[in-house]
């Protein structure tokens, strides 16, 4: 005999503490039909993801095509098709735009693609259909459709779950006669179902159930087991009135050892020693009634190694005993009837209660949305009540002292003790003056010319220039007003000193009238107007790119998976490098012409016009929107639906809006939540922004800025590809 196309030995696999598929063994030969029968949730459909290899199993080995299922998934992959038991095709692709995408995903150049598309249309009948939209096919022609696509590449083996359900009995006929004429040309099909007239056609069955391969052999043979027609026992199918108010009674008698329900007739298995005619009198129906002997069906044979199989249940842990299945065997006392009971008044509130319970059972049960209730709150209160701060003090400062000598000094410590500055550092040379200034690093320089000290020593009035970023003009005002107060305060402390008695004044100016001894003049930088537009509008630009590349990629994702079409891919080669970037590629050009359209209205509607090199200001927004996609794919390997995707790109964005600057100074935030802000991308991108687009930073002003930005997305993009692997989860 030659070698099986599919080898399966010993195969198991948990979730948790729940075996869905315990030491499963069969075979199956080239061209054959192989039937995995078994009920909803028995265990066919993580077997058939075992076998392709997008589900590792937990013990026990698996080959096809003479390939290891652990060891070359990614080699089996081009050589199978996969219908799904859900319809995971692309919607809103018509009927050939999903055949030449699956074409492509499989590597068939314009020639084959053609000449496949042509066959597998003319097998599926589905020529005239080419331009119709998937979602407004019938479920008969969905089915076909799926086929064609697992067939476009001419795949050795063929994998099929439960592909007629919910189809019309048509449909299922047109369907299986495909599935024979494949077989015909030697392809090897497994086929799951739960409908026991599709089982007749299989050329091998196997039957599952509980996780368990109770039975293994060809339709005939299985129908001559043992268990299923005892020696002393002959199976006749009865023909009454009502046989649904007979069975019970049929199954109290001692001679029958099975009676089961069969559309309008009853199969009864019969001790050899009783006639039907005996059982027929017992009942009372002898003259509407009639019996003939039949062969045992495959429903006979599953029904009967379903009562004979032993109950398996759920081992709770506190306990030692298993909790049997509640499922009653055949041959059982049947319930004692009931009668129904009269419902109550009607009105409003009727079912509240009901409705209240479920609510609450469905919140218990959904981690992230207790996250999102509980948690998020708590975020706000924090960031609201604690770190922000509006009222404006330690704005970053940098003097350029050309004096030196005390007086100077003075006047140094005199602005450092209003609070209002937080002196970041002397420098010695203009050029670094004004890069500090550039670069962000300080809102507020302060130049002291070389002869303050000589001016006031000589009574004459000193000029003092302090540089404000006005960028951001709640800072801007505040620093100057702050300015201005000091100049006038210390101006105040040395006329005191002096005496108006001796009617001195305490400076004059060049005109040798009496004025102030220190002249404080500020002058505003990037935003001389102090406009609110000039701080906010940059910032925006980030918070709205972020947000569209966040938002679709995650949903992107997520959507796909709800939908079944990502386990549909995960089926094909098509490699993780190239599902990863043919998902994000796309939105980082949605991305990019939404940067555009906003820089666009920044400039033409709020007149903030971009001062420094605009390739600079694209190439480093098409760094934060790598993060940004990034950060997308995260969510979406975290989120299972796209209300949990809402949630998680919630939770990213309130930081993003509230902690990365766009709004409060950062330098106004507790230590701890300061440090926590250099963790979030949006603050790098932001501070890009306004250096590049109001100071007309280069791209050394930015360097610090840059670096973050890029350790972030490094972070975010490493975590993400790592989480997103090319199979289900565990």
């Amino acid at each position: 005999m030659t070698e099986p196309i599919i080898d399966v030995r010993s195969l198991s696999r948990s979730f948790g503490p729940l075996v869905a598929v315990r030491d499963v063994n069969f075979q199956v030969h080239q061209g054959s039909i192989f039937g995995l029968l078994g009920p909803n949730g028995s265990g066919k459909s993580t077997i058939i993801r075992m076998l392709l290899g997008i589900l590792p199993p937990s013990s026990g080995d698996a080959s096809v095509l003479g390939l290891d299922v652990r060891t070359d998934a990614e080699q089996i992959k081009p050589r199978v098709g996969y219908m799904s038991q859900q319809f995971s095709l692309y919607a809103d692709l018509s009927v050939q735009e999903n055949l030449d995408f699956y074409a492509r995903i499989y590597g068939l150049d314009r020639g084959q693609l053609v000449e496949r598309r042509g066959a597998v249309l003319e097998l599926t009948g589905l020529s005239d259909r080419l331009r119709q939209p998937a979602a407004t096919l019938s479920g008969g022609w969905k089915q076909r459709l799926a086929l064609a696509c697992s067939l476009i590449h001419q795949p050795d083996v063929l994998f099929l779950d439960e592909p007629t359900a919910g189809i019309d009995p048509v449909a299922r006929r047109h369907l299986w006669d495909l599935l024979f004429e494949l077989s015909g040309q030697g392809v090897t099909l497994l086929v799951t179902t739960h409908y026991m007239d599709e089982a007749e056609r299989c050329s091998d069955v196997g039957y599952i159930y509980q996780s368990e391969l109770l039975v293994l052999g060809k339709p005939e043979q299985l129908k001559q087991l043992p268990e299923v027609n005892p020696a002393d026992s002959r199976r006749y199918e009865l023909r009454v009135p009502s046989p649904a108010q007979h069975l019970a009674a049929l199954r109290r008698l001692p001679e029958v050892r099975d009676a089961t329900l069969f559309g309008e007739t009853i199969h009864l298995l019969l001790q050899q020693t009783r006639e039907p005619e005996d059982v027929l009198r017992q009942l009372g129906v002898t003259a509407s009634a009639e019996a003939r002997q039949v062969p045992a069906s495959l429903e006979d044979v599953f029904v009967t190694l379903t009562s004979n199989a032993p109950k398996v249940g759920r081992v709770d842990p506190d306990r030692e005993d298993r909790v049997e299945s509640a499922e009653e065997p055949s041959g059982a006392p049947p319930l004692p009837e009931t009668r129904p009971t009269r419902p109550g008044k009607h009105s409003t509130w009727t079912g509240l209660a009901a409705v209240l319970i479920k609510e609450f059972v469905h919140i218990r049960r959904q981690p992230t949305t207790l996250f999102f209730m509980l948690v998020v709150p708590v975020m706000q209160t924090i960031i609201f009540g604690y770190a922000i701060d509006t009222q404006i003090e330690n704005i970053p400062t940098v003097v350029f002292n050309l004096d030196g000598r005390q007086q100077s000094r003075e006047l140094v410590d005199a602005l450092v003790n209003t609070r209002r500055f937080r002196l970041i550092g002397h420098v010695q040379s203009e050029e670094t003056f004004q890069r500090s200034m550039s670069s962000g690093q300080a809102k507020v320089g302060v130049r002291i010319p070389p002869d303050y000290a000589d001016r006031i020593l000589r009574g004459e009035q000193a000029s003092l220039q302090i540089l404000i970023d006005g960028s951001d003009s709640q800072v801007a005002t505040t620093a100057q007003s702050t300015a201005k107060l000091l100049g006038l305060n210390l101006s105040i402390q040395m006329a005191m000193a002096k005496g108006d008695a001796l009617q001195l004044a305490p400076a004059r100016d060049a005109f040798g009238r009496g004025t102030l001894p220190i002249d404080v003049r500020t002058r505003m930088l990037y935003n001389p107007d102090l406009d609110s537009s000039h701080f906010f509008v940059p910032g925006l630009v980030g918070i709205i790119l972020q947000l569209v590349t966040l938002f679709l990629t995650s949903f992107a994702v997520v959507r796909e998976r709800e939908l079944g079409t990502l386990e549909q891919l995960f089926v094909t080669p098509v490699g993780r490098t190239g599902l990863l970037l043919g998902k994000l590629l796309p939105y980082a050009l949605v991305g990019f012409v939404a940067l555009l359209t906003v820089l666009a209205v920044m400039i033409e509607v709020f007149g903030v016009d971009i001062r420094g090199s605009i390739p600079l200001l694209l190439a480093l927004s098409m760094l934060f929107m790598v993060c940004s996609l990034g950060l997308g794919l995260l969510v979406s390997t975290l989120a299972k639906t796209q209300l949990e995707a809402v949630q998680f790109a919630f939770v990213i964005m309130l930081p993003s809006v509230l902690l990365s600057g766009f709004v409060f100074p950062r330098s106004e935030m507790p230590l701890p939540i300061y440090l926590v802000t250099f963790a979030i991308p949006a603050t790098y991108y932001i501070e890009i922004l306004r250096g590049v687009v109001l100071r007309g930073a280069d791209f050394i002003d930015l360097v610090p800025w840059v670096a973050g930005l890029t350790i972030c997305g490094a972070i975010v993009l490493i975590l993400s590809v790592l989480r997103f692997q090319k199979r289900l989860g565990a």
